[in-house]
């Protein structure tokens, strides 16, 4: 726990007074992941090392070893922008550069590094950001000095050094921290520690104060290697291991405090010590000097590079002289980024090498950043190695860029790849490259003068791949009925791929079934849990065979289906037109359901309907696309629940419903709910699209549910009217009743029953249909227990669908979309904050998503076109003001910098042609802005 500081010691007090002059808190993002690091937001520590150049030091996995922006806050508040000047290869430290001409009303203290003053026993105090505090002490004492580095999770991990454990309960924010003596002195860096115990661990800081004075002094920080892990291991266990006594008497005579010698750990394949050295080797000499610590043998490599240092090790009791070749550390750590495809990549890394005891040597290309077409890897730990492109060898960056640069647009290959952590199995998927949504092939590479990355355009001239035509037979199953499985081939696998998360939709890529309803015209009906918006890429496979290219035609804004199209003249399947039931389902009526389950295998079996009820999907805490009211069919068995997508048809192979999936609330996962649509529903639609017309339905923009007569009343309704509800609907006995209205209607109000709609009485979803031919419709309704005849007008549903976004400091904003009226009962403005990417502005200054942007620079924006403008008089790398108001109607004033070089503003605009993108340069201001 943190120490009082007026109960502290008097020595301690002139101590911690002076080390927090030279603290700063950290707030930084890794602005996409590379390495063994994602892409984050983040807070850590640093502490000043040297107040005249400005250099901080703190941690590697702070500073991280790719793209990197950030400021620091020193202790009375003031705050510069911090760049990386040096990432050490292989240890946790890494040093920052502020300018200190910024800091104007603080003197700056420097603290000393005496790595030399870390003894065991001795108090320390670790003087930092805990928990993310702006300033927390404490105390703590030195329980060892010779730990094994720490091993985290899967990212990075530190080694060939040995660590400080000391008692001290230090959490997160404090990494980075100094380690300070009674002294004043920083005896160490802080670097991690156990959430289930009062212990952390510290850095010595021999190899940093190394690092330091040749930073000073404007000299490259030479780091070499041998591609060697080792570990100091008890002089007991290494006698086990053939440590002769002549060389125990040896290194114990010259070393009469040390109980320990070096055993090489892992040794690379293919490295300088692959042929040389083994595991279990012990160290005894290096040049002619009996080395026990690591701290000396990391001193003698570094010193070594590009040349040779010959080893005397012991091996099963016999001692053996090799001369090994020393390499540049720097070399093998990547310091370039390609992005291609919507995805980026890399070099494997010693880092990673090591870690897997690997070789570095044409292992592949490293996927640092999932997505695009190179989706397959997990987003938050990619670990895949891309080995062959269209069967094309990748074994370096280079290679892989070639080969890139020769694939056309929308060009299906094969990719065969390795899992970094299971390189026993090789691993093949087949991908279309995109490179209409991302045309662009950039490569960035590492600026240790400036600090931030320098990116270029390598390849944008990309040619379009010639459709396939594709043909298939027809798929049988064994049935009693053939006139029903004649319906199979016409289920079709649909892959959905999105380049931005738009109307609050959480992935970028679905998959999902659907139902040819079409085939002459080629048109498909595809569930809107898989297809939530018109801006991406849809891919059919027909048949298990033949993949087809789509283009969406129509979205139902209530119903939860949509209708794309692919061109028949690709495809010779054995499809065939389904004939469609004309009146609905009912309930009891026996049917035969005929679907793709989770494997999109076909399954078949005989079933009943038990309820067609009145369904709403519940809402999402962040508001996306839902089916608000509806008529469900449920059916008595279970096994439907894990299909997807299917169809109920008759005997004679009539399709009497559509099995589609509904996407409904989200907790950690998505809860899908699947129900029936019955064929009615569509017909009228399917009609229109099939005559060559766009459907251009209308609405009531409100949203209702279900109320039963008991209900009806105790609100009022009369006798009369709940016996023309039992006479005309004697099975459901229910009316709707307006549940929410959204933002913008003014006509019907929360509460309000509806009783007839053009003189039909209001019983079921279904007959809510009357409204999407009707600019305006007569309503009798019932209000505070009273009956109320008006006209209602409805509005088009084309106004409530999404034609434009803009990508800005690494947010989507657009206007408020359909299901966020649904759900608000006001829209304070039309630029709301739909998502945002790790790593970036608004994720870094926390300004959530749902939220809605009201000014900027207290320059009113209520729309897109005025936020543009607005932003675009910003110079990069300033700072802004943001009016925010929240999903709740919380008013908030956010501060935000602006970051162009990493987050270009990006507008995405919908056409008769399809979207399109813009990119929206700011042309003052930079990346270095008011930094030497």
């Amino acid at each position: 726990m943190a120490v009082p500081h007026d109960s502290m010691p008097m020595e301690w007090q002139d101590v911690t007074k002076c080390t927090v002059q030279s603290v700063v808190s950290i707030h930084f993002c890794h602005t996409r992941s590379f390495e063994t690091n994602p892409a984050v937001s983040a807070e850590a520590t640093g502490f000043v090392v040297d107040a005249e150049k400005g250099y901080i030091l703190t941690n590697r996995h702070v500073v991280g070893a790719g793209p990197f922006t950030g400021y620091c806050i020193f202790n009375n508040r003031e705050e510069c922008n911090v760049y990386p000047v040096y990432r050490d290869p292989v240890h946790d430290f890494g040093f920052l550069r502020f300018d200190p001409k910024a800091i104007k009303y603080m003197l700056v203290i420097a603290l000393q590094l005496r790595p030399d003053c870390a003894k065991v026993g001795a108090e320390i105090c670790v003087v930092g950001n805990d928990a993310c505090e702006k300033l927390s002490i404490l105390s703590g004492v030195i329980g060892r000095l010779d730990r094994k580095a720490p091993r985290y999770d899967k990212g990075y991990f530190d080694f060939n050094t040995n660590y400080i454990q000391a008692a001290a309960g230090t959490s997160g924010g404090s990494s980075g921290s100094p380690v300070v003596n009674k002294n004043g002195f920083a005896v160490a860096l802080q670097a991690g520690g156990r959430t289930n115990a009062a212990t952390n661990f510290c850095l010595p800081l021999d190899r940093p104060l190394r690092a330091l004075k040749l930073i000073q002094q404007g000299k490259h920080v030479s780091r070499g290697t041998i591609q060697t892990r080792w570990v100091l291991e008890a002089i007991d266990e290494c006698r086990r291991l053939g440590l002769s006594p002549y060389w125990e008497e040896a290194v114990r005579a010259q070393f009469p405090t040390e109980n320990g010698m070096l055993v090489a750990k892992t040794i690379l394949p293919d490295g300088p010590a692959s042929r040389i050295l083994q595991e279990g080797d012990i160290l005894l000499k290096v040049n002619n000097n009996i080395v026990t610590k690591l701290v000396d043998l990391d001193s003698i490599l570094d010193d070594s590079v590009g040349k040779k240092v010959f080893m005397t090790i012991e091996r099963a009791g016999q001692a053996i002289e090799v001369e090994l070749e020393v390499v540049n550390t720097h070399s093998i750590t990547p310091n370039q980024i390609v992005s291609v495809a919507g995805a980026s990549f890399h070099n494997l890394s010693y880092q990673q090498a090591m870690r897997q005891a690997i070789s570095l040597k044409n292992q592949g290309v490293y996927i640092c950043e999932v997505g695009g077409s190179f989706h397959f890897a997990n987003a938050y730990n990619p670990g895949v190695l891309v080995l062959k492109v269209d069967n094309k060898c990748t074994p370096s960056l280079e290679t892989f860029v070639e080969v890139m640069k020769e694939i056309p647009d929308k060009k299906r290959v094969v990719i065969d790849y390795k899992h970094l952590f299971d390189m026993h199995k090789p691993c093949m998927k087949i991908i279309t490259i995109d490179r209409h949504w991302y045309p662009e092939m950039r490569i960035g590479e590492r600026n240790d003068v400036t600090g931030v990355w320098d990116f270029r355009t390598m390849s944008n001239a990309v040619t379009v791949a010639s459709p396939i035509p594709g043909r298939t037979n027809v798929i049988k199953l064994r049935s009693k009925h053939p006139k029903i499985v004649e319906i199979v081939p016409n289920l079709v696998r649909v892959d959905v791929s999105m380049p931005v998360k738009l109307d609050g939709f959480p992935v970028m890529h679905e998959k999902g079934c659907g139902l040819v309803v079409d085939a002459e015209q080629g048109l498909v009906l595809v569930s809107r849990a898989f297809l939530p918006n018109d801006l991406g890429d849809i891919s059919l496979t027909i048949g298990n065979s033949i993949l087809a290219e789509a283009k969406v035609v129509f979205m139902h804004p209530l119903q939860n289906y949509a209708i794309v199209q692919y061109d028949t003249s690709l495809v010779n399947a054995a499809v065939k037109t389904p004939n469609f039931a004309a009146t609905s389902i009912q309930k009891g009526d026996e049917t035969t359901f005929v679907g793709l389950n989770s494997n999109f295998q076909p399954v078949v079996f005989e079933t009943v309907v038990t309820d067609v009820l009145t369904r709403d999907i519940p809402h999402n805490q962040k508001p996306r696309y839902r089916a608000t009211i509806f008529d469900a069919i449920t059916i008595d068995t279970t096994q439907a629940v894990y299909c997807p997508c299917g169809v109920l048809v008759a005997r004679d192979g009539t399709v009497q419903a559509l099995w589609l999936s509904y996407l409904g609330e989200r907790d950690s996962d998505d809860k899908v709910y699947r129900f029936g649509l019955a064929t009615p529903r569509i017909l009228p639609v399917l009609t229109e699209i099939r005559s060559g017309k766009t459907p251009e339905l209308r609405m009531l923009n409100v949203g209702f549910r279900a109320v039963q007569m008991s209900e009806a009343r105790v609100m009022g309704v009369s006798e009369e009217w709940i016996d023309q509800v039992e006479e005309n609907d004697s099975e459901l006995r229910q009316l709707l009743m307006v549940q929410k209205v959204d933002s913008d209607h003014r006509d019907l109000n929360e509460g309000d029953i509806l009783l007839t709609l053009n003189d039909e009485l209001m019983t079921s979803a279904s007959r809510l249909d009357v409204m999407y031919n009707n600019l305006y419709l007569d309503a009798v309704i019932f209000r505070e227990r009273k009956e109320a005849r008006f006209t209602v007008p409805t509005i088009p549903t084309r106004a409530l669908e999404t034609d434009r976004l803009v990508k800005f400091c690494g947010a989507i904003l657009q206007q408020p979309h359909q299901a966020v009226r649904q759900q608000i009962s006001r829209t304070p403005s039309n630029v709301y904050i739909s998502s945002r990417a790790k790593g970036s502005p608004f994720k870094q200054y926390g300004i959530e998503p749902t939220n809605f942007i009201t000014h900027v620079n207290d320059a009113p924006t209520p729309n897109l076109d005025t936020f543009l403008e607005e932003v675009q008089k910003i110079s990069d790398n300033t700072y802004f003001r943001l009016n925010v108001t929240t999903f709740d109607n919380v008013r908030l004033v956010q501060t935000l910098k602006k970051n162009e070089h990493y987050f270009p503003t990006i507008e995405y605009v919908k056409a008769e042609l399809g979207w399109r993108a813009i990119e929206h340069k700011t042309e003052v201001g930079g990346p270095m802005q008011g930094v030497e």
